[in-house]
């Protein structure tokens, strides 16, 4: 028994010393392995502060230091406020956004409600306010017509323009060196077989909105269709029975739109090479046509005084009367408002939507002739500065009036005269507004009632300045 005891006894003392040794071995393991994280990450800190490094700025290495003591030794209360710091940019970058976005949102509903208002005819921006009347040495003289000009057109990049006179010719200029870039000649009557261009007198011209075609009507009853850019015929269209008075592009197309001596109204697909069809209405002489976007023309009636608005869809026409003698001229400024001027020397604007004009200036150019027998100025020409309060007429008693037109274009009141020599047959505002070019000739476009022997036959291009906020403030002063 006590063998047993004994046994047992030894037996139990020595699971004792080895677990004992185990403790004292797991501790000297565990100092170890702590002296190895220690030296590895004293390493780690030496390597990033290390001398043998590339040397840097104090700041990068404060900063540097600072990352390791954010991830290894940052407090609670620095987390909050690095947080914090955070939250807020990213609260300032979301505004930044949020107004960069407000603003481009702006710039679009402004850029759609402009469209809509210019689609329904109401958009009138106010730009006559601004201008002021060019120095005579601003004004350019481009001459190489041997006859009157009669019409011209500015090409929608306002890079050039064309023109045409009682020589029969056309001619295609460069608007910023006023060089001739290409002329297509007149031929005589007679040689209509074998001469590729007019013959007779150009009373009318009109371009495309996409710059493509350029249409040139004549005394001959004919129109011409070129390219714009080469000024290459390409199409003949015959149909009128007496001089084609006006020509215009419907914009956005290719559907042409002419008047005639013959009292119709004519439509014409260029793309196709075709005709379309011919309204009548008017009682005399149609002396001039405009369009813009709608599916409608607009067009002077001459000696039966009315203004007519040709809904070519229905086929139907409004008739408007106003002026006291025979209407020359016409122009849209706008879908719903035009301008006209007459041989009374009254200018009118009106609204598609009264029968009467909003606004009528007699003798806007003022008379002439001996006391008592004195007679107005006739209106020979009229512009309109499109979707704006700006327009323009013209006459032969050597000046360009340009004009302000009321709020709603109810009312007319002068702006200033820019000097001019000659009958004014033709006036085109650039699509940028920032010039007017008018065409001058010794006679009337559509006769030779009198001649100014002094008059230049050719193109005037009129800058058209604006003020700025320091000439503003020195006025006011």
């Amino acid at each position: 028994m006590s063998s047993f005891f004994i046994k047992k006894k030894v037996n139990a003392s020595v699971p004792k010393t080895n677990e004992k040794a185990a403790v004292l071995k797991r501790k000297a393991d565990g100092e170890s392995r702590n002296k190895g994280r220690s030296k590895k990450l004293n390493s780690r800190l030496n390597e990033e502060i290390s001398s043998d490094s590339e040397p840097e700025s104090p700041q990068v290495s404060r900063r540097r230091k600072g990352n390791v003591e954010e991830e290894f030794d940052e407090t609670a209360q620095e987390k909050k406020l690095r947080l914090a710091k955070l939250y807020l940019d990213q609260l300032k970058e979301e505004e930044e956004n949020k107004a960069e976005e407000s603003f481009e949102t702006d710039l679009v509903a402004g850029r759609l409600q402009e469209e809509v208002l210019e689609q329904k005819g109401k958009l009138q921006r106010l730009v006559a306010k601004d201008l002021f009347p060019p120095e005579a040495a601003d004004l350019r003289l481009l001459r190489g017509h041997k006859l009157p000009v009669t019409c011209l057109v500015i090409s929608p990049d306002d890079k050039h323009i064309f023109s045409a006179a009682k020589d029969c010719a056309i001619i295609k200029w460069d608007v910023e060196t006023g060089k001739k870039l290409h002329t297509i000649a007149g031929g005589r009557k007679g040689t209509e077989d074998r001469h590729v261009g007019h013959t007779d007198h150009i009373l009318c011209m009109a371009i495309s909105s996409d710059g493509k075609y350029l249409a040139t009507g004549d005394m001959n009853k004919l129109i011409m269709i070129w390219e714009a850019s080469t000024c290459k015929h390409l199409y003949k269209f015959t149909g009128h029975r007496g001089p084609v008075s006006g020509l215009s592009f419907r914009k956005g197309t290719h559907d042409l739109y002419s008047a005639s001596h013959d009292r119709s109204v004519k439509v014409w697909n260029v793309d196709e090479n075709a005709y379309v069809e011919t309204l009548f209405g008017h009682q005399d002489v149609i002396t001039g046509l405009d369009c813009l976007s709608r599916e409608r023309c607009v067009t002077a009636g001459g000696r039966d005084r009315s203004v007519r608005v040709w809904k070519i869809a229905e086929e139907s026409q409004l008739v408007f009367h106003g002026h006291e003698g025979s209407i020359d001229c016409i122009q849209l400024i706008n879908e719903e408002h035009m301008i006209t001027g007459a041989d009374d020397g009254s200018v009118a604007l009106w609204s598609v939507n009264r029968k009467k004009p909003l606004s009528t200036v007699k003798q806007a150019h003022g008379c002439h002739g001996d006391p008592g027998l004195e007679q107005p100025h006739w209106i020979s020409a009229v512009a309109g500065l499109q979707n704006t309060d700006t327009v323009a007429s013209g006459s032969h008693n050597s000046k360009v009036q340009l004009w302000r037109c009321g709020e709603g274009y109810r009312g007319l009141h002068p702006l200033f005269s820019v000097p001019v020599t000659g009958f004014v047959n033709s006036l085109k505002f650039s699509s940028s507004g920032s010039f007017l070019v008018a065409g001058v000739g010794q006679e009337h476009r559509l006769g030779r009632w009198w001649r100014i022997k002094e008059a230049k036959n050719g193109l005037y291009i009129i800058p058209l300045k604006k003020r700025d906020s320091d000439q503003e403030a020195a006025s006011g002063e």
